[in-house]
């Protein structure tokens, strides 16, 4: 992608853990809370408890004739999308719906939905009349969105694990710089399930409590839920989506090489695609799960290219992990960041217990009202690493 130019993120819906719709995001996130991370025990197999970063609240309906589609999954979609609904509309009085496009991560869909219908089923005989299987089918999201909006351009689901909806914004870039389409409507979303917690914990990747990233007290990571929906174009806006790294090492179905080699490639080509070098990044979002491995091998990429210099934290302890939208997440944290809401150039804060360990990340991790510098342009790195080393590196930040 080297040498397409940047696509700029003009609008932005989010809900997650840290809270509803920018303006709170942005407040709670900045502050260093977690007001959403929550012990629940009605996840894990045995009733055990675990913490998870949860959605707050009641979310919308999903509309009558999304019905075969609605799950948790696609009511947070909604919900981001809603915040932007304007910014949606004037796109369509200005490009038409056949001309603005959709592409959406997740790793999840709406596999809590299946898992309640499967338990009716076990215990009636059957399965409930009102469950289909598109409610948990994994393409589902790019269609509940394009469905929900009216809009008839291409539409279509990422599922790279962790990755998911990282790869779609950069596939949103693509359409643009190809000509397929005049906007883009793209991020991710995941719901919890007891699927994924499960398996996470039987993978021994789950953290005790709230995860702890770079620590050498960590134990695994948290699994968390949200969606983040940008409107992607190619007319200037305040944030852009400057360059876009993947590399695909497959090292293992789970774990990260460990030398970090495919993530430091996928950091590499996102620098180059965007024309710039280290000391041109201002802020990393690393992915930082809190597991062993993956908090090793990043920490050796950022300090091999970057060093100690540039300051860095996970919002993982904040939100939990999201999974097939935890790209998209990253990003809409360094939208936040970048823009003019953050006029004290406030950074996400890491939170941790303090406890260094030899070779990783640590004097450069951000804390609380910590600062970008005066002439830092607001250019980020925001990272997001997946299952069988799908590993994806966008560079954000602000335009003018």
């Amino acid at each position: 992608m080297t040498g397409t130019g940047p696509a700029f993120l003009s609008a932005l819906g989010i809900v997650s853990a840290l809270g509803r719709g920018k303006e709170e995001v942005c407040r709670t996130l900045l502050a260093g809370e977690a007001p959403g991370v929550v012990r629940r025990d009605d996840l894990l197999i045995g009733g055990k408890a675990v913490q998870v970063g949860a959605v707050q609240g009641p979310l919308p309906a999903v509309p009558e004739h999304l019905a075969p589609w609605a799950s948790r999954n696609s009511a947070l979609a909604i919900a981001a999308l809603e915040e932007i609904r304007p910014e949606l509309e004037g796109a369509r009085a200005r490009y038409g719906s056949g001309r603005i496009a959709v592409v959406m991560g997740t790793s999840t869909s709406g596999l809590a939905e299946g898992e309640a219908a499967l338990a009716a089923a076990m215990a009636q005989g059957a399965l409930p009349a009102g469950f289909d299987f598109r409610q948990q089918e994994l393409g589902s999201i790019g269609e509940v969105v394009a469905r929900y909006l009216g809009l008839q351009g291409p539409a279509y689901t990422v599922s790279t694990a962790c990755s998911s909806s990282a790869h779609a914004l950069a596939a949103a870039r693509r359409l643009l710089h190809a000509g397929l389409a005049d906007a883009v409507v793209a991020g991710g979303a995941d719901s919890l399930c007891r699927l994924t917690v499960n398996g996470f914990h039987a993978l021994s990747a789950l953290s005790r409590g709230r995860c702890n990233p770079f620590s050498r007290n960590r134990d695994g990571t948290m699994i968390g839920e949200g969606a983040a929906v940008f409107l992607v174009e190619r007319e200037e806006a305040e944030v852009a989506l400057f360059g876009v790294g993947a590399s695909t090492e497959a090292y293992s179905m789970t774990a990260p090489e460990p030398d970090g080699r495919g993530i430091e490639d996928a950091v590499r080509r996102a620098l180059e695609d965007a024309g710039l070098g280290p000391s041109d990044i201002d802020y990393i979002q690393l992915h930082g799960t809190g597991t062993e491995q993956n908090d090793a091998a990043e920490s050796k990429v950022v300090l091999r290219l970057f060093g100690e210099g540039v300051p860095c934290s996970s919002s993982k302890p904040q939100i939990g992990h999201t999974l097939g939208a935890a790209g998209a997440m990253g990003a809409a944290h360094c939208w936040l960041a970048a823009g003019r809401a953050n006029a004290a150039g406030l950074l996400p804060p890491h939170l941790w217990d303090g406890a260094a360990a030899p070779g990783l990340l640590a004097t450069s991790l951000a804390v609380p009202g910590q600062r970008l510098a005066p002439v830092a342009r607001r250019v980020f790195l925001s990272n997001a690493f997946a299952f069988g080393g799908s590993n994806v590196a966008l560079v954000v930040g602000r335009s003018r």
